[in-house]
């Protein structure tokens, strides 16, 4: 097999030692717009975090990996998206999104909770685990 082979790895033996691949499912948070954000968030019967951010802001591009690990830390439990500010403005402008990223936690159509700026993974998941409750 040449360096840059394309054919996928089942299984590879390192001094000894079988290593065997498996695959990875990643969930991708959900890209939520002004025009799907009713049926998505609002009429939605689990929690649902939104992540309100821009391409342009830093901090977004931080908290942006934590937002994607929760999706696949509450696959089928929460909902977990992403609204792009500059394309869908209404739905920020209706919630009051000023400082980004604001995360807002939705259950049963009403804000429940919000985080403005970065915070760590636990803290976010955390507040989802009490709207579970």
């Amino acid at each position: 097999m040449s360096m840059f082979s394309t054919e996928q790895i089942d299984s590879i033996d390192i001094f000894g030692a079988k290593f065997e691949s498996r695959p990875t499912r990643l969930t991708m948070a959900k890209e939520i717009t002004d025009k799907d954000f009713k049926e998505l968030v609002l009429q939605s019967d689990k929690p649902v975090l939104v992540d309100f951010w821009a391409i342009w802001c830093g901090p977004c591009k931080m908290i942006a990996p934590v937002v994607e690990e929760l999706s696949n830390d509450f696959e089928g439990k929460a909902i977990i998206g992403k609204m792009d500010v500059d394309a869908n403005p209404n739905t920020a402008m209706e919630y009051g999104i000023r400082s980004i990223p604001t995360l807002l936690i939705f259950k049963g159509g009403q804000v429940v909770d919000k985080v403005v700026g970065v915070v760590s993974k636990s803290v976010l998941a955390a507040k989802l685990e009490d709207q579970m409750a």
